[in-house]
């Protein structure tokens, strides 16, 4: 997941709302949202200003972008190929995002977090199709394989988390025993359970 330099959990602070960055840890008592939910910084916990109609869109666009990790530069190019496909640009810019490989790993239950499956990835412990690929945003496609290398099945981390796995959505299937996964189709919004008004972000970008 590229890296901003602040700590993972100040993201979620900032956005006031859980993103799953850390893996387990957002599902236990110490999360940073459970403990601390207001902004970081010395002026967190005085009163709230009322966004205006682009600070609402700017956040959600930041929020999209940290879930999934991604750059600015990168998102933007993300923007410009959902505007130019046909059908809806929110809907198809979600699915760009979660059809990146390192997501793909994460959803399968590969990784805790897409951190994790970034790393992964970058490590060259993830075969498409039975061969090694190491780019995080690679777009996998209907039909392909996803699965861990021979040599990376005993990973403990990688281990931990097939065995602590939450389930796989209804895009993607998943054998544990083999670590192979499939994608079976494009998913739809009814599919990804990202909590982001998409729309806000399309409105952003078409000032």
């Amino acid at each position: 997941m590229a890296s901003e330099g602040n700590p993972v959990c100040r993201k979620c602070r900032r956005e006031g709302v859980k993103l799953y960055l850390k893996g387990d840890k957002c599902y236990s008592r110490k999360c940073a949202i459970e403990r601390r939910a207001y902004p970081p910084g010395q002026h967190g916990q005085g009163r709230p200003g009322k966004l205006s109609d682009y600070g609402v869109q700017l956040r959600e666009k930041q929020k999209m972008r940290r879930i999934y990790g991604v750059r600015e530069r990168q998102f933007r190019n993300y923007i410009t190929e959902a505007v130019r496909r046909q059908g809806v640009t929110g809907d198809i810019l979600l699915q760009l995002l979660e059809l990146r490989l390192d997501n793909t790993v994460y959803r399968l239950g590969l990784a805790a977090s897409r951190a994790q499956a970034r790393q992964f990835v970058c490590h060259g412990h993830i075969l498409v199709n039975s061969k090694r690929v190491n780019i995080a945003s690679y777009q996998v496609r209907a039909d392909e394989a996803i699965e861990v290398a021979e040599g990376a099945r005993k990973i403990a981390p990688l281990v931990a988390a097939v065995e602590g796995s939450r389930g796989v959505p209804a895009w993607l299937q998943f054998d544990a025993n083999q670590m192979k996964g499939t994608i079976v189709s494009a998913p739809i919004r009814d599919e990804i359970d990202t909590d982001v008004q998409e729309s806000l972000i399309v409105e952003f970008y078409s000032r």
